[in-house]
């Protein structure tokens, strides 16, 4: 009797071996190519590749520096994003826990049919699913995806997070800069309305030309008042990114030196096309993929018979002893089949779902790749145009300050009053203005590249946990 479990047994280890063959592992292919070089802008003859992990240190601001550092080793989203990726590393580790020998130990009281005697009885029961025809494989797969998803949003949220800190500082020292800017076009305006109305009482000039600088003024006053809700926008915002209350004083206030970036330190460096793969969208488009694959396998692996090895150690024990049976031990060790019958056009019917469902997220990751593709051109050439913008107004402003040092050369000889240079010194002023402007936009362009690019601190491949929360 012995001789025959075994034989059968050894059969039907056989026989499952044979069919777990039949179901090999998804195969996936994806479609990642890109070009070699961008179509938009090509790199500075000489340039150096950049450091990803970062980019805005060329720019050689220590206080930008020392927000990003503050913002990466304190933001709320990113300490988030980090406990879902230990979670899910800690879920990845178990994975294969359900394909592995499960034990359970009972005991209880009973009688027998004819209440004559009672017993007591032991049991240490195992049940172990081998995981045949790639469901074992398909689970650790589905846990690889979720662990590569929830490393995709953490390098998300510090793309975001590094690009809106640096976003909401150019936004700061931009204001600061403007503010300054309108103080002096303050002074000037309130000097030219005094000369104006002298002008007028005189019968020197008109009513026109009052009206004109005071419409001037007020536009002004205007420009200040939106000014100032921007930059507390700005400074609010920032406060948030640091995870701080309330945003530090010297943000609010004027500063004719606020710094910004300078062109040199703008210019796209050497972009190899290949960084489009660090995005986080397409790693969580693959990430997607891979889960979409585990889904098949499990689903290819539900056409096949579930085997399992059940064992089971019984005690039983006599308490009354009425009868002359007083323990025995009953040891029983075997397979168990579960054939897919009645339900295997269900099953059938799930397994060509999934396969379309891998198919749209093949598709999906390659959408992705051409998406990052068109953003990062977009991205390169609003940057060029910023450009152009910036050079062809410092020489609209290198004109007007030509023409505010002729009138004032022509003031000092006597050739010329202080009411004609007026003019010119207020276009001089919105000159600078347009300029740090435009060299603002400059910089936000140069921020939305390298977030095209999937531009921030990397996750270290070896510990992703270690240095998620903190600085480069």
């Amino acid at each position: 009797m012995k001789l025959a479990i075994s034989v059968k047994y050894c059969t039907s280890l056989c026989l499952a071996a044979w069919l777990a063959g039949c179901a090999a592992p998804v195969q996936v292919k994806l479609d990642g190519t890109v070009p070699e070089h961008w179509t938009q802008a090509a790199p500075a003859p000489g340039a150096a590749s950049v450091d990803m992990r970062a980019w805005w240190r060329p720019w050689g601001d220590a206080r930008l520096d020392a927000l990003v550092d503050e913002a990466l080793a304190h933001n709320l989203d990113v300490a988030q994003a980090v406990t879902r990726l230990r979670q899910q590393r800690l879920l990845a580790g178990t994975a294969g826990a359900a394909y592995r020998p499960i034990f359970s130990a009972g005991a209880r009281t009973l009688q027998d049919i004819a209440a004559i005697d009672s017993y007591f009885h032991a049991s240490l029961d195992m049940v172990w699913d081998l995981g045949l025809f790639g469901a074992a494989e398909a689970g650790e797969r589905a846990a690889g995806a979720q662990l590569l998803d929830a490393g995709a949003r953490l390098q998300a949220a510090r793309v975001a997070l590094v690009a809106d800190v640096v976003h909401r500082y150019l936004d700061l020292r931009l204001a600061q800069r403007q503010h300054a800017l309108l103080a002096d076009m303050a002074l000037l305006d309130a000097r030219a309305l005094r000369l104006a109305r002298v002008r007028l009482d005189q019968h020197l000039g008109t009513q026109a030309e009052l009206q004109q600088w005071q419409a001037q003024a007020q536009a002004r006053a205007a420009a200040a008042a939106q000014l100032r809700e921007t930059q507390a926008r700005a400074a609010h915002g920032l406060a948030l990114l640091l995870g701080r209350t309330r945003p530090d004083p010297a943000w609010l206030q004027d500063d004719a030196g606020a710094a910004l970036p300078e062109p040199a330190a703008l210019a796209p460096a050497e972009l190899p096309a290949d960084l489009l793969r660090t995005r986080p969208d397409i790693r969580r488009a693959e990430a997607q993929v891979e889960q979409a694959a585990a889904d098949l396998g499990l689903a290819r692996s539900a056409l096949y018979p579930r085997f399992q090895l059940a064992g089971s150690l019984l005690y039983s024990y006599n308490l009354t002893q009425n009868t002359r049976t007083r323990m025995d031990r009953m040891p029983l060790l075997g397979p168990q089949i579960d054939i897919p019958l009645f339900d295997w056009g269900r099953r059938r019917a799930q397994a060509d779902a999934s396969e379309q469902a891998l198919q749209g997220a093949i598709l999906g990751y390659r959408q992705s790749v051409l998406e990052g593709l068109a953003e990062v051109e977009g991205a390169l050439a609003a940057l060029a145009a910023q450009g152009e913008r910036e050079q062809a107004l410092s020489a609209a402003r290198e004109q007007a300050l030509g023409q505010a040092q002729a009138l004032e050369r022509r003031q000092r000889l006597g050739l010329a009053s202080e009411w004609s240079a007026l003019p010119g010194q207020r276009a001089l002023l919105q000159a600078q203005g347009e300029i740090a402007t435009a060299r603002a936009a400059r910089a936000l362009a140069y921020v939305a590249l390298y977030k095209a690019l999937g531009g921030a601190p990397l996750v270290p491949v070896d510990d992703p946990v270690a240095r998620a929360g903190g600085a480069p």
